[in-house]
């Protein structure tokens, strides 16, 4: 990721994942822009960490992210990799009874948080001469399922993103990849699934690891990949 501090822009950061990533981040000195959907959750969960940037902003909002983007520029003076971890899951209906609102909200959240974001970063990128991009997809989205079309559709959306993205960018020094967890083993995962066996899932410290190594310069030869991350499942 080149000359130290690197900034590394992290969307969803209060989430479990998030956290995860941050931490790791942060343990390497890296300069945090950490950007989640509101304040409170932002400095309950981050706001002990040095060096970051708390940004309150709503992904689907581009004018809200472009500036966001802005306002870490102006304190940073560039951002040299984005972790795109927002996102969400639900437990649709059967596609023929797909509502608009599951769809929307699945579509919205899943790929055009990342179209903002892209948007509004990745001109800097290359005007700053490179950087690198992680997204996380899921590993369900590599076909149907019952009750699931919409999440792997919306999912399976972002892979392509991701992989264009690589495709136009990759001549221009910036690294673009993709991680495709299984079940992330978090608290509400555990709720909603209490006679699971939470340690064959994926730990978020195990999955915040695969994402550093991918912005690091270890992965620079790296482009357009779309790793599964799957524990023991």
């Amino acid at each position: 990721m080149g000359a130290q501090p690197a900034t590394v822009l992290v969307t969803g950061a209060a989430g479990h994942l998030g956290r995860a990533v941050a931490a790791a981040f942060a343990q390497q000195g890296s300069r945090l822009v950490l950007m989640d959907r509101t304040a409170d959750a932002l400095q309950r969960t981050c706001g002990h960490l040095p060096e970051a940037l708390l940004l309150p902003v709503d992904l689907l909002d581009a004018e809200q992210v472009r500036h966001g983007v802005d306002q870490a520029r102006t304190r940073f003076g560039r951002i040299d990799a984005l972790c795109h971890l927002a996102g969400g899951f639900r437990m649709g209906e059967a596609v023929h009874e797909t509502s608009a609102a599951t769809w929307d909200f699945l579509m919205d959240l899943n790929a055009r948080s990342l179209v903002h974001v892209a948007r509004a970063l990745v001109p800097l990128l290359i005007a700053d001469g490179g950087g690198r991009i992680v997204t996380v997809g899921a590993a369900a989205a590599a076909r149907g399922a019952a009750q699931m079309g919409a999440y792997a559709a919306s999912k399976s959306a972002l892979i392509r993103l991701t992989e264009a993205l690589s495709a136009e960018l990759k001549d221009r020094h910036i690294n673009v990849n993709c991680v495709l967890p299984s079940i992330i083993d978090t608290p509400d995962n555990r709720a909603a699934m209490p006679d699971a066996d939470a340690s064959r899932w994926v730990a978020p410290d195990a999955l915040a690891a695969v994402i550093v190594f991918l912005c690091s310069d270890a992965a620079r030869a790296l482009h357009g990949a779309a790793i599964p991350v799957t524990g023991r499942v």
